[in-house]
Formats: C-alpha cells, sequence, structure tokens
C-alpha cells in the first residue's frame, strides 16, 4: 500500500500555458507563424498554434511521424484538392507527402501536433530544410531573446 503524497505537486502533473505569456513566432517564409505550446522530451515532436494569412502555400514537406491539426478558422486546400475547414481534423499518417495553401480572406489557425520531424523537399525530392522539436525550440528562443523577455519552458523532461 502506498502513502498519498501530501505535496500538491504530486497531484498536478499538467502543466499549462497562458495566452498572456505565448509569443507568437514569424517563419522564414512570408505569412507563416506559429506559437509554440509543448516541446516532447528527445525531439520526439511539439505541439503548437499554426497561422498562415491567405494565399500562403505550405510547400512541399514529409513527416516522419504522425501530424493530428485541427483546423480553429480559416480555410487551406489540400494538394489532392480537399478544403479543410473550421472544425475540420486532419490525420497525417508517418511517411505522408504533400503541400497545401490558405484560400479564402481568412487567416488559417490550426491546432497541429507534430510527432517525428517534418522535411521540406527540394527540386528531386532532396530534403532542404527539417523542422523538428528540437529546430522548433531554437527558433522559439531566439525570437524570445530579440524581443527581451524570458523564454518560457514549454519543454518535456
Amino acid at each position: 500500500m502506498t502513502t498519498p503524497s501530501t505535496r500538491l505537486h504530486d497531484y498536478l502533473p499538467a502543466r499549462f500555458s497562458t495566452a498572456a505569456a505565448r509569443h507568437w513566432v514569424p517563419s522564414s517564409s512570408p505569412g507563416k507563424s506559429s506559437s509554440p505550446l509543448r516541446f516532447f522530451a528527445d525531439d520526439r515532436g511539439f505541439v503548437e498554434l499554426l497561422r498562415m494569412e491567405p494565399g500562403t502555400v505550405m510547400p512541399l514537406h514529409r513527416h516522419t511521424g504522425e501530424i493530428h491539426a485541427y483546423n480553429l478558422s480559416g480555410t487551406r486546400k489540400l494538394c489532392t484538392g480537399e478544403l479543410i475547414g473550421p472544425g475540420d481534423y486532419v490525420y497525417e499518417p508517418p511517411g505522408n507527402t504533400d503541400w497545401w495553401k490558405i484560400v479564402g480572406d481568412e487567416p488559417m489557425l490550426a491546432l497541429v501536433i507534430v510527432m517525428g520531424t517534418v522535411e521540406f523537399l527540394g527540386p528531386g525530392g532532396v530534403v532542404s530544410g527539417r523542422a523538428s522539436a528540437s529546430s522548433q525550440w531554437a527558433e522559439y528562443e531566439r525570437h524570445c531573446r530579440s524581443l527581451g523577455v524570458a523564454t518560457p519552458d514549454l519543454r518535456d523532461r
């Protein structure tokens, strides 16, 4: 039999991030920004709010792990022609390769859970860039430093 702990943190394993403490990190791609919510340990993945302006294209990319994306607002058109609007959910299995574009007049905002790495593909399918938990964390730290604010620790240990 175990004895219940009297320390409050033993009962509160949850971590939270308030809207007031979050920052939008602009991407090197115009029209795209993200607000990190969590970075998983061992570079397993990350969770973010993704915001993209109308007309912005998410270039050809491949996922090494699964992706879960829930559209909160705006619409994106997948390379296969489907329109994903508010309230729609997309699951992408490991190995999925795609591209998509924001359509309509409203920015797209989506809650995205990325497991593994996103590999951006150039001509001939050559990997031209990668987005992983560690690369996204480094970008987030740089952005917070540029604002002169402390970087909220959103990493799992």
